[in-house]
Formats: C-alpha cells, structure tokens, sequence
C-alpha cells in the first residue's frame, strides 16, 4: 500500500479542479488517480460530479482540461462534411493541421441516440498521431464507422485562408462532401 495521502470525496474533486486549474496540458484520468491515491475510475466519476456542477472540463484525446470559459475560440470556424474510411483518417486530420487548422470536434447523426459529437482538438502532427496511437492502442472505433464514413468537423483557424486552405485539401483528397449546386 502507496504511503501517499489517499484523497477522499469533495477535497479530492477540489484538488482535482485545481490540478486543472494550474496546468494548461491534458491531464490523464490515471495520472490525476495515481496522483491522488485513487483510481482512474474514482477520477471519472470525479470529473462527472464536477461536470454536473456546470464545471466547464472538456475530456479529449490526452486527458481533462479546464476550459477557460473567457478564452475565445479562434476567429475563424467552419462545420464541414467529410466521408472516407476508417484508415483515411490520419491523412484527413494532417490535411488540416498542415494548412494551420485545429480539428476541434467530430460529429455524426446516428440513427439511434441523435446527434453525438466528440472532442479531437488536434493541431498539429504530433497530436494527430497521438490520436491515432490512442484510437489503436485502445481498440475504439472511430465514430465515423457508425455512418459509413460520413462525419463532421468543427475546424477552427487564424485566418480565413487557412481555413479555406484546408477545405481545399480536403476535396482534392476526396473527402469533403460538399452539396452539387456548389460543385
């Protein structure tokens, strides 16, 4: 048994928001849980609670991070339709974060359960990698396997021509849907 102080109940959850609070990278649930002296599951349940209290704590890829309900989203933002394949994907996301765009979500609509969207936020090479690596290494599946490959992404840039730059990429690849009146 660990000699570290084992958090208990609302001390812990404070010490949880906290963490977030003075880190700005992701925060793993199982670093925060070996951390603390609990689970990673004592942390998701924690990160639940926290979240009901209107906590603004965004899970993605790499861990929990507080959002900073001030911080503005980058100026430019575009919602875009895309349809490939479940191994297109690495390509797709370093199409985009090569012309300087941040894939900041996923969505689908599924026939069941309705619109169900996802944190991405990747920027760069390295966290589309990691990305992929986390999908692999977990087993999961991407969400666009549950609509045959059509999804949508919220992207995000600093200016327009690199938003534009990236939606140019995405059709030269073939994977934006785009409606025939533009075509």
């Amino acid at each position: 048994m660990s000699d570290k102080k084992k958090w208990l109940g609302e001390e812990r959850r404070k010490k949880v928001l906290s963490l977030l609070k003075e880190r700005t990278y992701p925060q793993p649930g199982s670093a925060l849980g070996e951390e603390l002296n609990v689970s990673r599951q004592v942390i998701v349940q924690d990160i639940s609670l926290l979240k009901a209290k209107n906590i603004p704590i965004m899970a993605t890829n790499r861990g929990y991070v507080l959002a900073d309900e001030d911080e503005s989203t980058m100026p430019y933002q575009r919602l875009v339709v895309c349809s490939h394949a479940p191994e297109e994907t690495k390509d797709e996301l370093f199409l985009l974060v090569d012309q300087g765009v941040i894939v900041k979500d996923v969505k689908i609509e599924h026939p069941i359960y309705g619109d169900i969207t996802a944190s991405v936020m990747v920027s760069n090479r390295k966290e589309v990698q990691q990305f992929i690596d986390n999908i692999k290494q977990t087993g999961a599946s991407y969400l666009s396997e549950l609509t045959n490959g059509l999804h949508l992404h919220t992207l995000e840039a600093k200016s327009e021509q690199d938003l534009e730059d990236g939606i140019k990429a995405l059709r030269e690849h073939g994977y934006l849907v785009e409606d025939d009146a533009k075509s």
